[in-house]
């Protein structure tokens, strides 16, 4: 089944309880607590293009970056860091580096178990890790069963994550049995016309966003697919709890509230100054559902000191409720800011945001971005 975006715009958007004033009163301090309560936590070489919180409590934050490596960090330690008074910020403890990848890091999923993650990137494999011995134990791909060209991304699935789903430039979504002896998947979707650039995962239904402008909805148990039209390039899929609504990311300088029973949008949130035509920003939902938050392209001149931005509405009214800076780095922190241009000019760079991680998948009481500058900052205490 195809459906077309027609915009039936409702207040009560996700089913979501919370009175229009409530939400007015709680955004008037969001921007106040998100200045007060930071910490950051640095890679070293390049980008950061993936995060993840490791499952409730979510006490760790894990970061995938393009120097090849993963890393696993305790955003907020007992004890102080070495370095922390240097920086004049706090600064989140290393607890172990993963390295197995030949190329950039761009997904990372963990189990809800805690004793395994999965990631995935520029190998066009698909790795699953043993958290503690710190080794891969499966790869999937690599070979003529797997992806051709890289894997966008990646998630769990199935009765105790015994699944794994992957989506990738190849234009095919891909599933794998972390169980069987077997490295072939066993189901390949391959709808899509062009890069599959997200997934979102929920029981037995997998949604998938494309460059080819569609969200696809797979109930794998009941071998039924639902296609929604967006239009836009599709880059990025955030499910409310219920599973009734999915916030979606596009290159139209938009974000989408969808409902998934007849695919009409509840609500848009967009901003004359919050510009997305380029960049795969990820967006969610955050503060118990409160809230829609997404990075910045950062088109125009850039900050003199590289700085990004956080963008955060309010779910139900679709007003912007903050727009938080986000520093290139520590006090002192000086990594590569300026970096040559293709017209040959060196430029300086901007922080683009374009990843983030809220801990409890929305519900818990933490957050976490990176972007450009290699320098994950987590917020607290909302």
């Amino acid at each position: 089944m195809v459906r077309f975006l027609s915009p039936s715009l409702s207040a009560s958007a996700s089913g979501v309880a919370y009175t229009l004033s409530q939400h007015d009163a709680i955004a008037s301090t969001i921007a106040r607590r998100l200045k007060t309560y930071l910490v950051l936590t640095r890679t070293f070489k390049g980008p950061v293009h993936a995060l993840a919180y490791s499952a409730s409590p979510g006490t760790y934050i894990l970061t995938g970056s393009a120097d090849r490596s993963i890393r696993l960090y305790n955003p907020f330690p007992s004890t102080s860091v070495p370095g922390e008074d240097r920086h004049g910020v706090p600064q989140g403890r290393l607890i172990q580096t993963y390295s197995a990848h030949g190329y950039e890091v761009l997904s990372l999923a963990v189990a809800a178990d805690n004793e395994r993650f999965v990631s995935a990137g520029g190998d066009r494999s698909v790795f699953l890790w043993d958290v503690s011995t710190a080794v891969t134990t499966k790869r999937f791909g690599g070979n003529v069963h797997g992806h051709t060209a890289r894997v966008n991304c990646v998630s769990f699935a199935g009765d105790g994550d015994s699944l794994i789903v992957s989506g990738g430039f190849d234009t095919s979504v891909r599933l794998w049995d972390t169980k069987s002896s077997s490295f072939k998947p066993i189901q390949v979707l391959d709808d899509a016309t062009d890069a599959v650039t997200c997934l979102a995962v929920r029981g037995p239904e997998v949604l998938a966003g494309s460059v080819d402008g569609r969200v696809r909805s797979y109930d794998i148990r009941m071998g039924k697919l639902t296609t929604d039209v967006i239009g836009a390039p599709v880059t990025s899929l955030s499910l409310t709890r219920d599973g009734r609504t999915v916030l979606v990311g596009s290159l139209d300088n938009k974000l989408r509230l969808m409902d998934r029973d007849n695919g009409s949008c509840l609500r848009a949130y967009t901003d004359p100054a919050w510009k997305n035509e380029d960049v795969r920003l990820q967006a969610l939902l955050g503060g118990k559902e409160k809230y829609v938050m997404v990075g910045d392209a950062m088109v125009g001149e850039p900050a003199p000191d590289g700085q990004g931005r956080i963008w955060v509405w309010n779910l139900l009214t679709g007003k912007v409720a903050a727009k938080v800076t986000v520093p290139w780095g520590p006090q002192g922190f000086e990594a590569k800011k300026k970096a040559v241009g293709r017209d040959g000019k060196e430029k300086v760079r901007s922080n683009i945001v374009s990843c983030m991680a809220w801990r409890e998948d929305g519900w818990g009481d933490q957050f976490c971005v990176g972007g450009t500058s290699g320098v994950v900052t987590a917020y607290g205490a909302l």
